[in-house]
Parts: structure tokens; C-alpha cells; sequence
């Protein structure tokens, strides 16, 4: 199942997200069902719904609310399994080309990002001529990004004041959807409700400084993060299983040129031993994201010298892919006058 928010593309500014699961049937192909239509069809044909069920019982607004209600994103699917749209013209069923798709999650309690994968890892430390550190290869390493610049697709993004080297780079992330404490590495991927695309954007010149003080990631990481199009549940994955991670391949393209390229399968530490360590002696949230890291190859400071000679600069266009999960467009545009 694929969740989104959605809202029509043409929209008046400022219309609130609706959330709606994608159908893809081989009848209808690209197509949404806007939840909150079809909860409200399928209540008037049986109101006993509303007594037998917690998903019926509310307006469905945003994921958000719906896990602040204590609601996992898999009971959604009762809802999707349940309806049965119309031959012709079903309000409830929407058009893909008709929608802008929001940030999955809109205000996420936490935003940890780690440091998976050992490719990525491998890259940066020779930069400094220096060897992985032993401790990397023991602790899943975090850092907590700020939620208050979480975008979604479509929405811009520029430099941050005083920064000429602005980077993307090409993660996975998992929405947590359930309380959780103090999580078993085997058991932590049973709290997730599925995944969606990340882009940490870095400010490279700025955490470059930063780095040399041992403090942060502070101004070079803080100014935005991007997540999108939608949450793809564990279940649509599952059969692509591979080591610690999935057989799934990430790309990233700047202007239509391809410069990034992995796998996820080639994660150090799964999503579940990500889940163990943030989950330790804490309270994880419904809502809170944990990133994979970057994926080897996933940013310019890696590949930029072979590949594209520069840092990213206004009127470029960032597209991230991850098989199954779509794709995820962000357009660098100037900062602007405050």
C-alpha cells in the first residue's frame, strides 16, 4: 500500500492536505482514493461501521492525526479493501496528473539520521586520508536533523545563508508508527509503517567548519530536509528482502544527467538495529523519521570532481529514485530576502 498526502494540483494556496491511498489497479491505473470520500460513502451505506471500527469512527484529515489517534498506517488498509469505487465518475477515486503530493509525514516529532552505509562512510573518511573508525562498524550513528524545515516534493530549496556549496544526498526513511522503547534489533522493524525517500541536504563549506570544532552537524545540515512522494508499507518490499536491507536500486540526477547510483541492500546495519539504538532508553513516536544515511555515490562530495565539477546552484533540479518508492523533484532556487 502507498499513502500520501495529496491535494489538487491547481488548488487555491493554502488548501489543506487530504491523505488518500494509491489504487493501481490493472482497471485503474494511476489512480488515488481520497480516504476521507470514501469513509464517509461507506459509513452511510453501513453506519455500524463507525461502532465496529476506530477507523471510521473520525474524519480522516492527515497521517498525522490519524497516528495521533493511536492508529498504524496498515489499518488503512481496511478502509482501502473495504471500497469498491463506481464505474463511472467516483469523487472518491482521483488522477495522479491532478494531484501535488505534501511531505508524507507533515510535522514529524523527531528526525534521526544515521550513517548506514559503509560506502558512503569509506568515502568521506579517505578524504581525510584517514580509516572508517572501529566504533562505526559497532553503533548505528545518529545525528537529529531539525523538523521544523521538513519539505516535501516539489517544495524548493536554496542555500543557506554564507554557503556557495550546497549538496543533496540520497536516503531511505522509515516513518515509526507505533510507541516504541527500548526495541530489540530483531523486533525494531516491527515498528515501522513503511518508508519513503529522503534528501539530507548538506551545506558542504558550512559543515565543513562546524566538523573541525567536533560539534553538530549544526548550519550545514539544519536549513531543510526533503522527504516524499508518499509512505510504501513493509508488505510492497517484502519480496525483494536482501541482506539487512532490500534489492532496491537509488539513483540521483541533477538536470536529467544520473551522477548517484546504489543499492539498499548494501546497508551496514538494518533499519531494525537503527530502530534499537535511537529506541534505547528513549521513547520513539508515531511519526518520528529515521534515515538510512547516505548510500554510496549519493551526493556531489563524493562524485562531483568525475562526474559534474560543481556544487549545486540555482536552476538545477534534483530528482531522487528508489525502485517501488517513486520518485521525489526538488527545484534549487534563490535564497529568499527575508
Amino acid at each position: 500500500m502507498r499513502v500520501a498526502h495529496i491535494r489538487e494540483r491547481h488548488a487555491p494556496a493554502g488548501a489543506p492536505w487530504r491523505l488518500a491511498a494509491a489504487l493501481d489497479s490493472a482497471e485503474q491505473p494511476g489512480t488515488w482514493l481520497d480516504l476521507e470520500v470514501a469513509r464517509r460513502r461507506l459509513v452511510a451505506r453501513q453506519p455500524a461501521r463507525e461502532h465496529n471500527s476506530a477507523l471510521f469512527r473520525n474524519a480522516i484529515t492527515t497521517l498525522d492525526e490519524l497516528l495521533g489517534r493511536g492508529l498504524r498506517i496498515e489499518a488503512i488498509g481496511e478502509l482501502v479493501e473495504s471500497y469498491t469505487p463506481s464505474v463511472e465518475d467516483d469523487d472518491a477515486v482521483l488522477e495522479t496528473s491532478d494531484l501535488a503530493f505534501g511531505a508524507p509525514v507533515l510535522r514529524p516529532p523527531s528526525l534521526r539520521d544515521f550513517y548506514g552505509f559503509e560506502g558512503h562512510v569509506a568515502a568521506m573518511w579517505r578524504r581525510r586520508d584517514q580509516e572508517v573508525p572501529e566504533a562505526w562498524y559497532r553503533l548505528p550513528i545518529f545525528y537529529f536533523s531539525n523538523i521544523s524545515e521538513v519539505r516535501g516534493p516539489g517544495e524548493p530549496v536554496w542555500a543557506p545563508a554564507g554557503s556557495n556549496e550546497l549538496d543533496y544526498e540520497l536516503e531511505v526513511c522509515a516513518v515509526v508508527d507505533t510507541p516504541a522503547h527500548d526495541l530489540d534489533p530483531d523486533r525494531g522493524e516491527a515498528a515501522i509503517g513503511g518508508y519513503t525517500i529522503l534528501n539530507d541536504w548538506s551545506a558542504r563549506d558550512l559543515q565543513r567548519d562546524e566538523t573541525t570544532v567536533r560539534l553538530g552537524p549544526a548550519k550545514g545540515k539544519d536549513f531543510a530536509s526533503t522527504i516524499g512522494p508518499w509512505v510504501v508499507t513493509p508488505d510492497e518490499l517484502a519480496d525483494v528482502r536482501s541482506g539487512r536491507g532490500y534489492a532496491l536500486t537509488l539513483t540521483a540526477a541533477v538536470n536529467g544527467q544520473e551522477l548517484s547510483r546504489g543499492t539498499w541492500e548494501d546497508i551496514h546495519f538494518s533499519f531494525g538495529e537503527m530502530l534499537a539504538r535511537a529506541s534505547a532508553d528513549v521513547r520513539l513516536r508515531p511519526g518520528d523519521l529515521i534515515g538510512s544515511g547516505t548510500v554510496g555515490t549519493g551526493c556531489l562530495l563524493e562524485v562531483k570532481e568525475e562526474r559534474f565539477g560543481r556544487y549545486l546552484e540555482v536552476g538545477d533540479e534534483v530528482v531522487l529514485r528508489v525502485e517501488r518508492m517513486g520518485e521525489l523533484r526538488t527545484a534549487i532556487t534563490a535564497r529568499p530576502s527575508s
